[in-house]
């Protein structure tokens, strides 16, 4: 294959798959990260049809403005009382998910599945089981991934913040997850 081909797009949705379901070598989780960003074409940007793109940038380079970009929205973590009321149970989780014995791109398809299914019945607190990852050797692959998976596109929108579980729920191999209220797909 020639150096300067570039991935069809059926070609890179098999790329992905097979690169979830994968672990990253020791110290080359950066190399994968940075490939990945690679992968992602950046968004379309939009230009008003009245002003051509060597007028806007100039104006905007005399009035010393840049254009700033709207911020995808961030997840912060919960609030202390509302994850304390989650762990004695004065707050119900209204639903759950075990990821237990998945690999990435299974995990990753019924995540976003069920958080999708949540979030369309108003559903604001809900429990995602990673496991712990110490059987066969392994480091915990969800553990680490499902919270990177968290700020990708598709999942943004629907979490407004998450938290390692309290121990009798899981502990460091679950997340407590708010979902964000219904009306924000818009923004």
């Amino acid at each position: 294959m020639a150096k300067d081909r570039k991935l069809n797009a059926e070609e890179r949705i098999l790329w992905g798959k097979v690169a979830r379901s994968a672990r990253a070598l020791p110290g080359k989780l950066e190399d994968l990260m940075a490939f990945e960003d690679l992968e992602t074409p950046p968004p379309p940007q939009e230009i008003s049809s009245k002003e051509k793109p060597g007028i806007a940038a100039n104006k905007a380079a005399e009035t010393g403005q840049a254009e700033k970009k709207p911020s995808p929205p961030r997840h912060h973590p919960l609030e202390k009382p509302v994850k304390r009321k989650l762990a004695r149970g004065r707050l119900a989780l209204e639903a759950r998910i075990d990821l237990h014995g998945m690999v990435q791109s299974e995990a990753h398809v019924m995540l976003l599945d069920f958080l999708i299914r949540a979030h369309e019945r108003g559903m604001r607190h809900v429990l995602i089981i990673t496991g712990k990852g110490s059987s066969m050797g392994s480091e915990g692959a969800l553990k680490r991934a499902v919270p990177m998976w968290f700020s990708k596109p598709e999942f943004r929108y629907l979490i407004s913040s998450h938290e390692p579980a309290a121990q009798h729920h899981g502990g460091e191999g679950a997340l407590y997850v708010r979902l964000s209220r219904r009306g924000r797909e818009a923004l």
